[in-house]
């Protein structure tokens, strides 16, 4: 469904560096890092809002650069900042904004809206920062696009709405010709959601795959720093305080010294290590 390849675009002194990454259809990739890796400024070009420096975005084979209007057909977007007008009604922006897409449906919009507990007469200025999110999802899901596109929506919503947020997702991929691209920092939601991972840091990608296999790749081993420091380039960051030593290690055919506790990490422990380490 989604390709990109050799992506880089410069913004003053920061430069998200040659991102390479094939996202079939059906599936949800996590995009994690920490702030200021580059995440906001991947999914602007992913939306349009942005242009590529160097390499190519496509969609269904619809090149991002070339064919701008077919590709944003099928793009959806959640992000921050106020994308509608702040002084008219949540229908009204709907439909204002809804003409420039094909697939737009004045009845998907509203059944949305009730489904995320919204109006569509209130006024869009008035909404919370939470409920902002859920009206751009709500208006992104009425257009029927291929591609989803999510800023950090999560952190906004309390605990009931994220389980129907959630929901919403595994619906939307579950035919396998949709998928979404989730930025969050809420780790545990990657876990519980995502199929593919990509992770990136300082603009850079360090690590991209279906996220079993992402995991496949790396263990946590903790004991004492002598026995650690024996696996030598194994080790991707370590390191030691109070209760022992601790480090994230590539897997590998080779075994571990059983007196080593050993385990698959987490994304957090995944995502804590890279960035700790050089």
């Amino acid at each position: 469904m989604l390709t990109m390849e050799g992506v880089s675009k410069r913004r003053n002194t920061f430069l998200l560096d040659h991102i390479s990454i094939e996202l079939p259809g059906g599936y949800i990739m996590g995009l994690i890092g920490e702030n200021g890796a580059g995440k906001t400024t991947l999914l602007e070009l992913l939306a349009g809002l942005l242009s590529a420096d160097d390499g190519e975005i496509r969609l269904d084979g619809i090149s991002l650069a070339e064919e701008e209007e077919a590709a944003k057909q099928e793009i959806g977007t959640v992000l921050h900042g106020d994308m509608f007008e702040v002084s008219d009604t949540l229908l009204r922006n709907g439909n204002r904004y809804g003409r420039f897409y094909r697939n737009y449906e004045e009845s998907s919009l509203k059944e949305r809206m009730a489904q995320f507990g919204l109006s569509g007469g209130e006024k869009y200025g008035r909404l919370s920062k939470g409920e902002k999110l859920k009206y751009a999802m709500a208006f992104a899901l009425s257009h029927k696009p291929r591609l989803l596109l999510l800023d950090e929506p999560a952190a906004n919503f309390d605990k009931e709405f994220r389980e129907i947020f959630m929901k919403v997702l595994r619906d939307y991929v579950a035919d396998g010709e949709h998928s979404v691209i989730l930025s969050t920092h809420l780790t545990t939601d990657i876990d519980m959601l995502a199929d593919y991972l990509l992770f990136i840091k300082g603009g850079r990608q360090l690590l991209y795959g279906d996220i079993e296999s992402v995991r496949e790749r790396y263990r946590v081993a903790a004991g004492e720093e002598y026995k650690l420091k024996l696996l030598k380039d194994r080790i991707i960051h370590m390191e030691s305080g109070e209760f022992g030593s601790r480090a994230l290690v590539l897997n590998s055919k080779k075994p571990f010294d059983p007196a080593l506790r050993v385990w698959e990490p987490s994304i957090e422990e995944l995502m804590y290590f890279m960035i700790s380490g050089s």
